[in-house]
């Protein structure tokens, strides 16, 4: 018998392993590994969804192997890499296989499911209003918010007395989009004689005619091109149809992902002598077609990306495909703009300002090779391509590659085992590398690549550091200081650009009462609300919620409730009245949240239609605009005060980045930095774009630390709505683990959340550091599956392999 290792859609412990089903006789030649599959799952009938990872012949046996009820693809939808991929990640990161599968394919491919309310028998029903909901059907679609609560107890009752039931349904959102096109069916000749012969009041008709006899070809072609063009009906063209002029069909189209202006075919330009070096490296292993990683450390504005467009070049001359990733989808419009400029319709986009038709239709150009080169953010990394011969990893330092929620993943850990899989090179790129990173070139596991100047010789930008508790002494603003404001008039009378970023989006960080201090709080989070001015609303960042801005203090009544800190709308309400003549774009989640905003937006700026940039950290990185030379950090010290060992590399690699955006063409640019902490080193040092000092600097505290990267981190999180239920399980744990652990494994906590509460669920955490502990990851995984226990007592848990965010 012929059966198939399903991996079913539900996530739990006891589910995350194959699940045996046979395969009926109609579906023996479709079945195969990577196919989705329609199966049913425990009691009641339930359809889900499932994928294959093995088909077998095995022995009839007693017991009864339930049969696949269908198939979902003619063909696989993840290849054998992935398969395998996606038990490796779930293995080393403590995920749900299923989880990961996901993960790996477009949202229209992610099961949806329908349940129906089946009658079977009416006679055993002696309640109207049950009846009614039938009225002369069998069968009725079943949603809890459609059906009227009093009646839900009895629906249950009937269920009971097996008057109803439940039938599942599993529904395929994925769409394929098609157009309907147009072909020829008479000779030019013949439209000529059909023209002739019509009433000379049948204008539209000879226009129609006409055309069709002028551009007679064996082509199908648009119907919509030609509605447009001859002003014509849906009614007119099926006429056409059916009086023998053309034929009819529809045909699959993909969905392209368009920018807001067109794309320039571009060359590759030449390098100096430090990029060609690095280029010559990289070329060398592309030849030898080994697995390599290569650190590429170059200082902001060093041409990175010039020597990433080049590899990529040779890669596809030699047959095969590369993989470039950016960290933010802010960065992507700029590249994609580059890449597509290199390689035109070669290049596939995968990012989440896509709609979901767009990324199913560039997954589909993928997984059918007709593409060489995939551009995209973290989940790139799963791009169903095959005979990879190069994978980028731009701003590798970036944490947004982190995925800490489920499933857990480091797009560079997904990108090394590819590389590896492939025999392919592996390009870590960043002016201010991970300290992960740059330790395991000094130890040679990666090959360092130093670029040291830029690539047009011009030199870094001259940084200034702002003490802003001097300002503040002297009455000044806490937003600009007076330096900032003279370097930004300056700039605006040279018809120069500049940028501005601040760590804080919204008008304000919160709303304070200066008479009582009661601050307005999220109902379900510890968190205080963000003011946002435009929508004239209180927000939580974290869950949601919204409330209005108050006008009177809920607690003592007064009307001495104001904003209190700064936000981006904030500064440019600010800068519009200081400088009523500047031409200002705000960037930040808010103003980019629509389809094509981000790309409008930079475009805008490019073109020099605006003097200033205002931004959160998504303008931090990668922009290139050779008008701006000035840039101003308005509060350095944001990222330095996050109870986090990170904190001072994070400042030191946003204020560098930054920094980097001035004067990267021929005229020179300037920093100003404005902080509270003008002596902290990781601002001294980002001043001068000092990786080297810092580096060291930072390596000894991580040292007597004992954090990363002579450490490993293990973050074990539990949640519950009561703190005394999450406490004390949290207390058992370690209790439990202080017992199996090996001897130089240290445990700290519980301790309870950064942000105490999210979602009306309180959070504890335990930390696990160490070198070498063997039998740790066993012992972890029993952990998780005693864990599927508790669920009944309301707690949730959750590992993560080191965490980006403590």
């Amino acid at each position: 018998m012929d059966v198939a290792k399903i991996i079913v859609d539900v996530s739990t412990r006891q589910t995350n392993k194959p699940w045996t089903y046979q395969i009926p006789e109609n579906l023996r030649l479709i079945v195969q590994p990577g196919v989705r599959v329609q199966v049913p799952f425990g009691n009641g009938g339930r359809q889900i969804q499932g994928f294959v990872l093995e088909v077998t012949t095995v022995e009839v046996v007693s017991t009864k192997i339930k049969p696949i009820t269908n198939v979902l693809d003619l063909e696989p939808v993840l290849n054998p890499e992935l398969l395998k991929l996606s038990a490796q990640i779930a293995d080393h990161n403590f995920n749900f296989r299923i989880s990961i599968l996901q993960a790996m394919l477009p949202n229209v491919m992610k099961a949806k499911y329908q349940k129906s309310l089946v009658l079977f028998d009416s006679k055993l029903i002696d309640d109207e209003q049950v009846k009614d909901l039938f009225v002369d059907r069998d069968e009725i679609p079943f949603d809890l918010d459609s059906i009227p609560v009093e009646l839900i107890s009895k629906i249950k009752h009937y269920q009971g007395l097996k008057a109803l039931g439940f039938n599942y349904y599993l529904k395929d959102k994925a769409r394929v989009k098609k157009v309907k096109k147009y072909k020829n069916l008479l000779t030019a000749e013949q439209y000529d004689q059909m023209r002739k012969n019509l009433k000379k009041n049948a204008q539209k008709k000879a226009r129609f005619l006409t055309y069709l006899m002028q551009h007679v070809t064996n082509d199908w072609k648009l119907v919509s091109d030609l509605q447009k063009h001859l002003n014509l009906t849906s009614q007119d063209i099926t006429l056409a149809n059916q009086n023998g002029w053309i034929t009819l069909t529809e045909m699959e189209t993909y969905r392209q992902p368009l920018l807001s202006s067109e794309i320039q075919s571009t060359q590759a330009l030449e390098l100096n002598s430090e990029q060609q070096d690095a280029f010559a490296e990289i070329s060398a292993a592309l030849m030898q077609q080994k697995p390599q990683t290569f650190l590429l450390e170059g200082v902001t504005g060093s041409g990175k990306t010039e020597i990433y467009l080049q590899a990529i070049a040779q890669t596809i001359a030699a047959g095969k495909t590369a993989l470039f990733l950016v960290p933010e989808i802010t960065l992507t419009p700029q590249m994609v703009r580059r890449v597509k400029g290199r390689f035109g319709d070669d290049v596939a986009l995968l990012h989440s300002a896509l709609s979901d038709g767009e990324r199913y239709d560039e997954w589909r150009r993928i997984q059918r090779q007709e593409v060489h080169v995939v551009v995209g953010v973290r989940s790139a990394i799963f791009a169903p391509l095959n005979h990879i011969g190069l994978i980028i990893m731009d701003e590798e330092h970036e944490s947004s590659y982190k995925q800490d929620d489920n499933p857990r993943y480091h797009a560079r850990e997904i990108a090394t085992w590819r590389a590896k899989y492939h025999q392919s090179v592996l390009i870590l790129g960043s002016a201010t590398p991970s300290l992960e990173s740059r330790a395991r070139a000094q130890k040679k596991v990666y090959q360092l690549l130093r670029l040291k100047k830029r690539a047009l010789d011009n030199p870094l930008p001259e940084a200034k550091i702002i003490d802003m508790s001097e300002v503040m002494k002297q009455n000044g603003d806490e937003i600009f200081s007076p330096q900032l404001k003279i370097e930004i008039e300056d700039r605006l009378e040279k018809k120069e650009q500049v940028i501005l970023m601040l760590n804080r989006r919204g008008y304000a960080n919160f709303m304070m009462c200066r008479d009582c201090g009661y601050v307005p709080m999220c109902p379900n989070c510890d968190l205080a609300l963000t003011m946002h001015k435009d929508t004239q609303r209180m927000e939580c960042h974290v869950c949601g919620a919204m409330e209005p801005i108050p006008h009177k203090c809920s607690e003592c009544g007064s009307s001495r409730i104001r904003p209190f800190g700064t936000g981006t709308q904030k500064v440019e309400e600010q800068l519009q009245t200081l400088y009523p003549q500047a031409k200002i774009i705000r960037m930040d989640n808010d103003t980019t949240r629509r389809k094509g905003a981000t790309d409008r937006l930079l475009e805008e700026f490019g073109a020099q239609k605006a003097d200033i940039l205002i931004g959160t950290q998504m303008i931090a990185k990668g922009l290139d605009f050779p008008n701006v030379t000035l840039v101003g950090v308005l509060n350095a010290d944001t990222t330095l005060k996050i109870p986090d060992y990170r904190a001072s590399e994070r400042t030191f690699q946003l204020i560098t980045q930054v920094a980097g955006r001035a004067g990267r063409a021929n005229k020179a640019g300037s920093v100003v930095i404005q902080t509270f902490n003008p002596n902290h080193y990781a601002i001294r040092l980002a001043q001068t774009q000092d990786y080297e000092s810092f580096y060291q600097q930072e390596m000894a505290l991580r040292k007597n630390w004992r954090y990363s990267p002579y450490y490993y981190a293990i973050q074990i999180k539990l949640t519950h709505p009561n703190e005394i239920d999450v406490a004390k399980i949290s207390y058992q744990i370690v209790d439990w683990l202080k017992d199996k652990v090996g001897s130089d494994t240290m445990i700290f906590g519980p301790a309870p959340g950064a942000i105490r509460r999210v979602k009306n669920r309180y959070i504890y955490q335990i930390l696990l550091r160490y070198q070498f502990d063997t039998g740790l990851e066993e012992i972890l995984n029993t952990l998780v599956t005693d864990a599927q226990k508790m669920i009944d007592k309301n707690i949730q848990i959750s590992i993560n392999r080191d965490p980006i965010n403590l």
